[in-house]
């Protein structure tokens, strides 16, 4: 698409407050549409989902940003439309925006849970009501770096299309699957791709015993797709969910700390299994 001439100069316009109030879930559920702040993301999302953005808005000078003039031609050759804007009215669509905001469709990102699959031997990072946007963008990320098959959203978490979740991936939410369940959809979900689900719990239960890593590790078979359950930031997981897991995993600590938090968590636990299973 060519690159709209006309400068958008009037931070009241209707469409600047249209984009403007994709910052809140309401607003992105009405209308199936997301918001995408700043360069990196922006270019991931034009590189793996450009069907799905809608506009690109973009700063005026943007041939004077080498960084910007390219995700500019990028985008037009990919038949996006570009239109150029005043740092006024960027700001008033994004505080976050960098130069660069974009308007995707929701479904660059949504997946239907009742027809996913990954394939066998994937690891697939879950988190059970994880509620901090740093935290979600953080594990999306590792799970991205780690090679995970996909990211599991359990219950009641946050919103995936949270810009600052999509700030936190650094443009991994483009690049592996997120898909949110229900607890009872999780489950049946593990059972029919034949997973070896495996909670991150300090202490276990009865029924799931808790082992350190470096064990589970050794008797991980990794031909199987390997599921690892992440808890919410304050209670972790319920004890009925580690119950429904086959095994239950303690990263140890060698300091002084206290415990980790879910995101550094997930990070040295999803590259435990990463590592392991390209050694």
């Amino acid at each position: 698409m060519p690159l709209q001439n006309e400068v958008m100069d009037n931070p009241r316009a209707t469409r600047v407050r249209h984009v403007a109030e994709l910052s809140a879930r309401k607003a992105r559920k009405k209308t199936g549409l997301f918001l995408v702040e700043g360069p990196q993301s922006v270019r991931e999302l034009i590189r793996f989902a450009p069907s799905d953005v809608r506009d690109l808005y973009i700063h005026e000078q943007y041939e004077d940003a080498p960084v910007l003039k390219d995700l500019a031609n990028e985008a037009m050759l990919a038949g996006i439309y570009v239109h150029k804007a005043t740092d006024e009215v960027l700001l008033a669509m994004s505080k976050d925006c960098q130069g660069i905001v974009a308007v995707a469709r929701a479904e660059a990102v949504e997946r239907d849970p009742e027809d996913f699959y990954v394939k066998n031997g994937s690891l697939v990072a879950a988190c059970w009501q994880l509620r901090d946007p740093g935290n979600a963008g953080t594990i999306i990320r590792a799970a991205d770096a780690a090679g995970c098959g996909a990211v599991v959203l359990v219950g009641d978490c946050v919103d995936v299309l949270n810009p600052k979740v999509i700030r936190s991936t650094a443009g991994s939410l483009f690049h592996v699957p997120v898909v949110s369940m229900s607890e009872e959809q999780f489950f049946e979900w593990c059972e029919r791709i034949q997973a070896v689900l495996t909670a991150a719990d300090v202490y276990g239960t009865t029924n799931t015993q808790v082992m350190e890593l470096n064990t589970v590790l050794d008797q991980t078979d990794f031909r199987r797709s390997q599921v690892v359950l992440f808890g919410n930031e304050a209670r972790g997981l319920e004890p009925e969910l580690v119950d429904a897991c086959n095994r239950a995993a303690v990263i140890p600590l060698y300091g002084q700390a206290e415990s980790l938090n879910v995101a550094m968590s997930a990070s040295i636990l999803l590259y435990a299994f990463a590592l392991r299973a390209h050694a």
